[in-house]
């Protein structure tokens, strides 16, 4: 399994941020391709400021489908401007993990 691990710092419209991440998780779960396949999670440090995204799929395939989509580009032009460029990103493979992760 694929990962990617999304950071940068925010400290703008939380409201702003908030619809656009659920939104995307949203979009994902509604997609029949990448539901189950792709996988997305959000956090905010303790700071209030630290923004994490964690991204995990299946395969090649699954990722070049999400990739492809309009809620997919709309989202990451949305993490662009609230990270006020490129964030850091760091793709991984995952080797080992706890239960429903």
């Amino acid at each position: 399994m694929r990962g990617i691990t999304i950071t940068y710092s925010f400290d703008g419209d939380e409201a702003d941020w908030q619809t656009t991440t659920d939104a995307f998780i949203a979009a994902i779960d509604a997609d029949p391709k990448a539901a189950g396949k792709f996988t997305y999670q959000v956090a905010v440090a303790d700071d209030g400021k630290s923004r994490f995204h964690w991204g995990r799929w299946d395969s090649a395939e699954t990722l070049a489908h999400v990739q492809s989509q309009p809620y997919f580009k709309a989202f990451a032009a949305k993490v662009r401007e609230f990270a006020d460029g490129a964030p850091n990103a760091v793709g991984h493979d995952v080797k080992a993990k706890t239960g429903g992760w």
